[in-house]
């Protein structure tokens, strides 16, 4: 992709990781866009390296725009007032070794110095234990791995600092739905921008009224330690209180993958990925219009981003429908 893009965008290495038999394997960051815009918008996959399917979801997306360069004005307008920021393979290690975790060990997602405040679920949440099972978050006290360092530096140089910014992260492998969570996973209290998200709820609801998606906060499902996310929600708003940051995960809906061919629960790679092409392309293409209101949402962020009471009244509707059930 980066070959076929004929330097229409930028491209740097963030860090370089270990792979096999000692060679460096590389965790591209791409980006285009105006550098100096009010806005970023941020797509990052691969975190799990099973999940393969995340990362060609963006890598479509990317290509995509890259095609549109060429003749597309309407994407040039949008791109003078949005900085956009790919991170498609997080995980390189951990993708050419076919696994969830990065090559020593470590589930990046449960990687960052964030305790939750009640019990989590055992494994899943997040454990200490042994880098031979999943779930392991690392030493105590020890820095965080360096593809999760990254990811962070990326988030803090292009997302922080600009008055409204959104990252999609994408997974799969979590029911029969495809998910949208945002923060917080490490606590069942709401983030301190859930009136605006709220807001994105509902200019996404307007203009897409027929999507597949649930979208909740995580706390609704479990509670985890070191949840990369929630890492950065907590460190954004420390630097800069009045910047609105909205990250979403997507979880798409593996399951359904496996209900239609139940030959793939035999393999690890079939329980995270559509294994037949038909239905690879069938979810390339289900989630462009998520892909695209993304896009248009950061750069349009001044038209529909509430102030004031129009903000409370979003906060209350929000509490009202993702908070009721935990109260």
């Amino acid at each position: 992709m980066i070959a076929l893009a004929r330097g229409r965008i930028d491209v740097e290495v963030a860090c370089e990781v270990q792979g096999p038999h000692g060679a460096s394997l590389p965790v591209h960051l791409v980006t285009l866009g105006n550098p100096h815009a009010p806005a970023a918008v941020g797509y990052f996959g691969g975190v799990h390296g099973l999940e393969r399917i995340g990362s060609s979801v963006l890598i479509a997306w990317l290509r995509s725009l890259v095609g549109r360069l060429e003749w597309d004005s309407s994407l040039h307008d949008i791109l003078a007032a949005v900085r956009v920021v790919f991170m498609p393979i997080v995980n390189p290690g951990g993708m050419l070794r076919g696994t969830r975790a990065n090559p020593n060990g470590v589930d990046l997602m449960r990687n960052a110095p964030v305790e939750a405040s009640e019990p989590v679920p055992f494994l899943i949440g997040g454990q200490r234990i042994s880098s031979g099972l999943p779930w392991y978050r690392g030493r105590a006290g020890q820095p965080m791995e360096a593809e999760s360092t990254a990811m962070c530096a990326t988030v803090q140089r292009e997302l922080s600092g600009r008055a409204f910014s959104l990252a999609l992260d994408c997974h799969s492998g979590f029911g029969m739905r495809d998910r949208l969570w945002f923060p917080m996973a490490h606590r069942r209290q709401p983030f301190h921008c859930l009136g605006q998200l709220h807001a994105l709820h509902e200019i996404f609801e307007s203009s897409n009224p027929n999507h597949q998606y649930v979208m909740e906060p995580q706390s609704l499902q479990y509670l985890a330690h070191g949840d990369l996310w929630d890492h950065l929600v907590i460190r954004a708003q420390a630097a800069n209180p009045g910047h609105v940051f909205l990250p979403l995960t997507l979880e798409m809906g593996s399951w359904l993958w496996v209900r239609k061919n139940p030959r793939q629960l035999f393999s690890r790679h079939g329980i995270f990925n559509p294994l037949i092409a038909h239905r690879q392309e069938r979810v390339l293409r289900r989630h462009l219009a998520l892909l695209d209101f993304s896009l248009r949402a950061a750069a349009s962020a001044s038209r529909w981003v509430p102030q004031g009471q129009a903000l409370a009244q979003h906060h209350e509707q929000a509490l009202a429908r993702w908070y009721s059930r935990a109260a």
